[in-house]
Parts: C-alpha cells; structure tokens; sequence
C-alpha cells in the first residue's frame, strides 16, 4: 500500500508540473495574442498610407538635406510629433538640433536639421532606446530626356520615417519603462551624417538598444510576413526580437546581403561604433530592387501592408526591451578590437 500510495504521489506530482506548463504555455500565447491583436489595432495602414504618401510627394521636392524640400518633411514629422506628444530631446527647446556641415562631395557648407522627440520612461526612464529612421533623401536631378527628376526616396526612406512615426503614437498609447528617443535623420545619403553628429553629443552607455528602419516598403526574398536585420551576429539584439515574435505568424532573419556591408551603410552604424547595439531592419531584396536611387522609387511602387505588418512586428519584437525586460549586449566591432 505504501508503494503504490508514493507512485501515486509521484504521478499527481508530475501531472501537476505538466499542467502548470501547459498554463504557462497558454498564458504566453495568451499574451503574445494580445500585443499583436494590439500592435494591428494601433498601426492602421489609413495612417501609414498617410505618412508615406505625403513624405513621398513631389511637394517634398525629393528631400535632399539643405533644401526647401526636405525642410516641408521636417515640419511634417514636428507637427505629427506635437499631436502625439513627444516632448524636446535633452537640452532642445524644439524638436529640431540644426547644424552645418560640409558636403564632401560638393564641398557646401550645407545647413540642416535632426528632428528629434521623446517619449520619457517610468521606472527606468534613464535608459534610452532609440528608434530612427533618416528622412533625406537624393532631391531633384535633371537629366536630359527624362521627364521625371524627382528622387521621391518612397522605400528609401519615406517608409522608415513612417514606422518611426507609427511607433510613436503606438508606444505613447501603451507605455514604456525605458525613455524612447525618437529620430528622423537628416543627410544620411552625405555619409551618415545627421547620425554621426547626433552620436557625438551622447554618452553611449545611456543607450541601450538603437532600432533603425531602413526600406521596410518590399516583400523580402524570405517570402511574405518576415524582415531581415543587419549586424545580426554582432549582439543578441536579434535573437531577442526573434524571442518575441514567436507564435506571431511574422519571423526575422540575418541579413542575407553579407557583400553589401548594409550595417555600417545606415545610420545605427553612427550609435553601433559607440558600442551600442544598434542594428537596422529592413525588407527589400536589395540585390534586385530596381527602384533603389532611382526616380521610379515612388510611394506607389510599395506594398502598404508590408510596411504596416512590418511596424507592427518591430512593436512586438522590441516590446521586452521596451519594457526593461531584456538588455541586448553591447556592439564590439572588429576595428575595436584589433584598436
């Protein structure tokens, strides 16, 4: 009797275990449900279609840094930046940090804006995360016997501006632990420049994660519901978005595109030389994408709903590192090392 009470004892005991797994296992699905049906119920593609449209219109003269066209953008992202709420970045009093620099190529001395907006944290509101995508683009250039010379830049990056702006109102709606920087980037196209000057004035260890947009406007070559991010093996930034995003239908993969070199060719390579662990996602097949600097990259050659299912995925890929949950660990590049 004693040993048949004790096996029975052991067997309660292990269907006990297993059901609080399957507990565990529903609560989690349960959860990652619920900040998906979340995400898509906040990130509409009527207010990405909006954002894209408008940031990729003739109007905006092709947003080359300097001009009066990108300057149109820049009032744009300020004015949707108040509506949601964003305050100044540190010692601002707008949301613009002007500067100028010199074209390397042209050698003008070229003035221009970052335009940048908080969201402050609650219970770790000295840590940053910053979420960027850059805004210029190549602006007009007249060749002859082609009637278009507006670089519009719709994927590139019309559509990242859009995310960050999604983002914003998302996270100003359901909160956040860490205080998120939010910024469009200008001059990238000059060389990363509106980044670099961003990352001069930062103490770096402030910074705990960077998440850049980059072409997100296409169906990558992993087929529909998946993005890629550059950097992946350079901290494990990826694999806790890639943790997050299970049971969500939407996956994330390495940048395939290794010979392109895409991690220092965006702006999270500015924060990334910092240590940070800054890294970009990105959906276009890059290898094939015709439309890349080319006149014909228009808002209409993009896919809305990837756009919008992609934002919604970064929201709830990064929502551990939003909350404070998860750290990633730092960037170490290989110069630094060999340094």
């Amino acid at each position: 009797m004693v040993s048949l009470t004790l096996t029975n004892l052991r067997f309660m005991k292990k269907k006990g275990m297993m059901l609080l797994v399957f507990i565990g296992m529903i609560s989690c699905k349960n959860e990652i449900k619920k900040t998906t049906e979340t995400s898509s119920s906040i990130i509409d593609s009527t207010q990405v279609r909006k954002h894209l449209y408008t940031l990729a219109s003739d109007e905006m003269e092709g947003r080359r840094a300097g001009t009066a066209g990108i300057e149109k953008a820049a009032q744009y992202i300020e004015k949707k930046f108040k509506k949601i709420g964003l305050v100044p970045y540190d010692t601002l009093s707008n949301y613009r940090q002007t500067f100028t620099f010199k074209n390397r190529r042209t050698q003008e001395d070229i003035t221009s804006s970052n335009i940048i907006g908080v969201l402050e944290g609650k219970s770790k509101k000295e840590e940053i995360v910053i979420i960027s995508a850059h805004y210029d683009h190549l602006g007009i250039r007249a060749k002859e016997g082609v009637l278009d010379s507006i670089y519009n830049g719709a994927n590139d990056d019309a559509s990242g501006v859009t995310g960050i702006l999604a983002l914003a109102e998302y996270f100003k709606k359901v909160g956040n632990e860490r205080t998120l920087v939010f910024a469009a980037f200008t001059a990238e196209e000059m060389g990363l420049v509106g980044s670099r000057h961003f990352g001069k004035g930062i103490e770096a260890s402030k910074f705990v994660a960077g998440i850049n947009l980059e072409m997100i406007g296409k169906t990558p070559s992993f087929g529909p519901n998946t993005a890629w991010l550059t950097g992946f093996e350079r901290s494990d930034f990826g694999k806790i978005i890639q943790k997050n995003l299970v049971g969500t239908g939407y996956q994330l993969y390495p940048d395939p595109y290794k010979k392109f070199n895409l991690f220092f060719r965006s702006d999270n390579a500015s924060l990334a030389r910092l240590g940070v662990p800054s890294h970009t996602f990105s959906t276009s097949p890059i290898d094939t994408d015709k439309d890349y600097h080319q006149v014909s990259d228009e808002a209409e050659t993009l896919d809305i709903a990837v756009i919008t299912q992609t934002i919604q995925a970064v929201a709830v890929g990064t929502k551990s590192i939003i909350s404070g949950e998860d750290t990633p660990t730092r960037v170490v590049l290989e110069e630094r090392k060999n340094n």
